[in-house]
């Protein structure tokens, strides 16, 4: 495993393991505890997964079987929309998500859209962080303009941005400016989401056939020489112990070229985050009791 220091100067891993969608707890919990026997350290979760508790059951029983340490595992969560209120509701959020995954500290907590009261909401992560229940604090879905004017106007700059990145819609752009403001890149959906019919495209079978490895391991070693921290996801110990088998290869310049041609830009995009009946439907999703 390879690991990238946030602008804080924490190490964060190149890549882990997400789990949305993985709705079922005993699922959830049985995958994250795969995951983490197959050498992933970063675990990806959200408040809106519904999940942070068997999340947090899985570090757990890792920590008790001495798999790993607390402080080797590396745990993301993330606020919704609607705790993004004000300051207050951001601040019993936090707490709520620590409640849940039973743990003392999360390493790493993003807003997870710009959308509500993000400005608010943040200054109560500044806060959780400088008290030291959070480790890092970034943002999630930030496009470029939002990600400019949010750097400008926090006291802490955020050291994540978590955004839809793979092959088919590579942000190129995005990640000049996330370079610029020394914000770290992760990608959810670095597979493609299933979409693209990605693992049938000519270009990426052929490149993996090149190196004897799987197209989803191409994908994924593509953005991690990019920079870009990756989170795929798996309820299958194969695929689980497969996409983190990317560390004993490299990508050429023009085979990493070649990728980065398959880009369809936003008209690919999973979520249409400038949609109006997108935005209409989560600023009035509920995810919590």
């Amino acid at each position: 495993m390879e690991y990238t220091t946030l602008n804080n100067g924490l190490q964060m891993p190149l890549e882990g393991f997400g789990v949305f969608q993985v709705r079922d707890k005993e699922e959830c919990k049985r995958s994250v505890l795969e995951a983490i026997k197959a050498g992933y350290r970063l675990i990806d979760t959200a408040a809106a997964y519904t999940n942070e508790d068997a999340v947090g059951e899985a570090v757990k029983e890792a920590i008790r079987e001495g798999i790993c340490t607390r402080e080797e595992l590396f745990i993301t969560s993330k606020m919704w929309v609607q705790d993004m209120k004000d300051y207050d509701s951001a601040k019993k959020a936090i707490d709520a998500s620590l409640e849940k995954s039973g743990l003392e500290y999360l390493d790493l907590y993003l807003l997870h859209q710009a959308m509500g009261d993000y400005f608010s909401a943040y200054r109560a992560m500044e806060d959780a962080y400088k008290e030291g229940k959070l480790k890092a604090i970034g943002v999630s879905n930030f496009y470029p303009h939002t990600l400019v004017n949010f750097c400008s106007f926090v006291e802490i700059p955020p050291m994540v941005n978590q955004v839809e990145l793979h092959p088919f819609f590579a942000q190129p752009h995005a990640l000049e400016i996330m370079k610029e403001y020394h914000v770290q890149a992760e990608a959810w959906a670095p597979l493609g989401g299933g979409r693209y019919d990605a693992f049938n495209n000519e270009v990426l079978k052929e490149i993996a056939s090149k190196h004897n490895k799987s197209v989803g391991q191409v994908m994924l070693r593509w953005n991690v020489q990019r920079g870009v921290v990756v989170i795929p996801k798996s309820v299958h110990v194969e695929r689980i112990q497969e996409n983190i088998d990317i560390w004993d290869f490299a990508l050429s310049e023009e085979e990493m070229n070649q990728i980065s041609s398959l880009d369809r830009g936003y008209v690919g995009t999973a979520v249409k985050h400038f949609d109006t009946d997108f935005v209409k439907m989560v600023v009035s999703r509920k995810v919590h009791d």
